[in-house]
């Protein structure tokens, strides 16, 4: 069927929030509203606040695109409104979000699954850092409820660890524990039961904080990734099992890392990935020959579906 860009109705793009991520989420909804006005669509862009139940019941509005990135948008908070709205939406659904948005869970249920994570533990007091210690220098320190490796760190023994376990409580009550992986790092952008093709990202930091996803100029980021196409579609695979053992559905982002013998480790699920000109998805599709516009189009045409 032929999708006409008057067959979505007024679309609200709701962009920003209050997470620590709204800087990069209004750059984002600025990109996405402007590729789908180029595509003729009739877009308002809507900087979300604590008011935004009122402002959508009252704007006659036919579905949502959701690039609100962070706790409040991303976590199944504004899904769970936006069901009982009524309102379709773009991304993943309500339970899927929540339980992505918490990295402890997420990995707890990678586990039960029998997919490869690295072995972490929760640090919510003092004394449980003695746990960290079992699984071994070096460690990532992270936020359980933060994207965009925002309060992230690596610790090389137990001083380190205790800073950090600092830091990271300044964004989040749960702090994660993970065992650091020596490898590549890599992303796998997923769209609707398919997956982009991945991306190899090197950079000169310690890993792909904050600072080399959004602001560094040497950040590369390799398409084709470098392994051989067995690999890459093995991991694929891998990935797409990954997003659907979480619920995860309409499209999202998979970072996975392999280690010294190639073995691969799954980190996160990202459902409402980022779309400025450093972010990864459209990168992956750009070089299936999918332009932005037409992305950010077909995945507002996935709510016509529901």
């Amino acid at each position: 069927m032929s999708i006409k860009a008057e067959d979505f109705g007024h679309v609200a793009v709701l962009m920003g929030g209050w997470a620590a991520e709204r800087e990069i989420s209004l750059i984002s909804g600025a990109a996405v509203t402007a590729g789908l006005q180029r595509r003729g669509v009739n877009v308002t862009a809507i900087d979300v606040d604590r008011d935004i139940l009122n402002v959508l019941s009252q704007g006659n509005f036919d579905r949502v695109f959701n690039i609100v990135h962070g706790r409040g948008g991303e976590d199944g908070v504004l899904q769970g409104a936006l069901e009982t709205l009524q309102l379709p939406y773009t991304g993943c659904g309500v339970m899927a979000s929540a339980v992505a948005m918490d990295k402890f869970r997420t990995k707890r249920l990678w586990q039960a699954y029998g997919l490869p994570t690295p072995p972490f533990v929760m640090l919510r007091t003092e004394e449980d850092l003695e746990a960290a210690h079992e699984l071994g220098f070096p460690l990532m320190i992270k936020p359980s409820h933060e994207g965009s490796s925002i309060g992230m760190s690596r610790v090389d023994n137990v001083d380190q660890l205790k800073v950090a376990w600092e830091e990271a409580r300044k964004f989040d009550s749960d702090v994660m524990a993970e065992r650091w992986v020596t490898g590549a790092e890599y992303t796998v952008g997923i769209f609707g039961d398919q997956a982009l093709p991945m991306i190899r990202l090197k950079t000169s930091h310690e890993f792909y904080d904050f600072e080399a996803k959004y602001k560094s100029n040497d950040t590369e980021y390799l398409i084709p990734c470098g392994l051989p196409e067995d690999k890459e579609t093995e991991l694929q695979a891998l990935a797409l099992r990954a997003f659907e053992a979480l619920g995860g559905s309409g499209w999202g982002r998979i970072d996975l890392m392999t280690d010294a013998e190639g073995f691969p480790w799954l980190i996160e699920l990202n459902t409402v990935p980022g779309m400025t000109d450093h972010s990864l998805v459209p990168m992956a599709a750009q070089a299936v020959g999918i332009s932005f516009d037409e992305l950010v189009w077909q995945i507002l045409a996935q709510t016509l579906e529901a």
